[in-house]
């Protein structure tokens, strides 16, 4: 087996944690961004459905808008 002096070992270690530790907060934040993905296609469908709503709940205009009562 081959001997690797103790200062490249400590460095070999440290850079293994820190790959670890990237690799766990890479899946956090990947987890995050899912998370919100899935939200706003919630959201998305829920504005699309209030849109429909309210397209049916006002008449639609045809012609020119009547001047108000006080004219």
């Amino acid at each position: 087996m081959i001997d690797i002096p103790t200062d490249a070992s400590a460095r070999l270690d440290a850079l293994e944690m820190r790959l670890a530790h990237q690799d766990h907060t890479i899946a956090e934040l990947n987890d995050v961004i899912t998370s919100q993905w899935r939200k706003i296609d919630v959201l998305e469908r829920q504005l699309s459905i209030l849109k429909e709503e309210f397209q049916n709940l006002t008449p639609s205009r045809d012609g020119p808008e009547p001047p108000p009562p006080h004219y």
